[in-house]
């Protein structure tokens, strides 16, 4: 039996060796990127105006062409960070919008639409020692999910020039006592909150706790789990975003507001936008409105 287990402190240098590895061979390009502040209902969100999502849109297409298509599968030797586990692999995002963005990806195929498990968390939790970033997972192509092979994301902290790490953490912080599936006020759509025993985001011991968090807000906003040729998988799309503090959960209604495509880190308070007009979009709407957009209300049915 393999045992392949990520060694500590080992991680972050090998994202920076492969990183320029990859650019040098062409399987990444530089991001060329511009970052603009829009304050919303109290929050400074960031939005880039990135250049790598008109590629992004252009593999998607491609995959949408040819369904079977999986880029984890094999994936490209180019974009290998490390093995974290027997059950996970890290590679760079290949169209990535933020610098060191890395992929957790399954060894085998796993549905995108397929519930976190033990495993899922073990591995995010690893990745979370290593170095400080916020983790997250679109659920679904409706919450932003580019390809079908389950995958969590992670990026370095702080999120942009906010002075802030993660711009939307003024208003979590309004939710002052501890517990698990909380509303925050402030965020006007549905959602689920739950703040984090200190070092349970980097200890793989807390795994079961943090599974546990996690279903506690799937229930409280009343996503059920589905059965799907064996695997279970979410009744609706949702984002995930877990912090060394937090944890939020999002349900989803749609993937796009005026065309742009809005992930996990849109709920974190960082928006993403490939060309001018988009950004005038986002401007013209306001982020918070946008994240509303894309959300359930408040009030709706559970």
């Amino acid at each position: 039996m393999q045992n392949r287990r990520l060694q500590p402190g080992t991680l972050w240098p090998a994202m920076l060796r492969q990183t320029e590895h990859a650019l040098r061979c062409g399987a990444l390009q530089r991001i060329q990127t511009s970052q603009t502040v829009l304050e919303s209902d109290g929050i400074r969100f960031v939005v880039r105006q990135v250049s790598s999502l008109i590629r992004k849109e252009q593999q998607r297409r491609q995959t949408q062409q040819r369904p079977s298509a999986n880029p984890f599968l094999p994936y490209e030797p180019d974009l290998f960070v490390a093995d974290i586990s027997d059950t996970h692999l890290a590679l760079l995002n290949k169209f990535n919008v933020i610098d060191n963005h890395l992929l957790i990806v399954t060894r085998n195929f796993q549905s995108q639409n397929a519930l976190l498990n033990l495993a899922d968390f073990e591995s995010l939790i690893v990745c979370m020692a290593e170095f400080d970033g916020i983790g997250f997972y679109n659920a679904g192509a409706a919450a932003g999910a580019s390809q079908a092979h389950k995958h969590l994301q992670i990026v370095p902290l702080p999120l942009g020039v906010s002075e802030t790490t993660v711009p939307i953490e003024p208003i979590l912080a309004t939710t002052l006592l501890d517990g698990l599936a909380q509303n925050v006020p402030g965020l006007p759509f549905r959602h689920a909150f739950a703040r984090l025993e200190p070092g349970a985001a980097i200890s793989v011991d807390a795994a079961p706790s943090l599974l546990s968090c996690y279903r506690a807000l799937l229930e409280a906003v009343g996503i059920q789990p589905v059965e799907v040729d064996g695997e279970l998988h979410q009744s609706a799309p949702y984002n995930l975003l877990v912090t060394r503090r937090w944890m939020l959960l999002v349900p989803r209604s749609e993937e796009r507001v005026e065309g742009v495509s809005i992930n996990a880190l849109g709920f974190a308070g960082s928006l993403f936008v490939r060309d001018a007009a988009q950004m005038k979009a986002i401007e013209r709407l306001g982020p918070m409105a946008a994240l509303q957009r894309v959300a359930l209300p408040v009030n709706a049915l559970r």
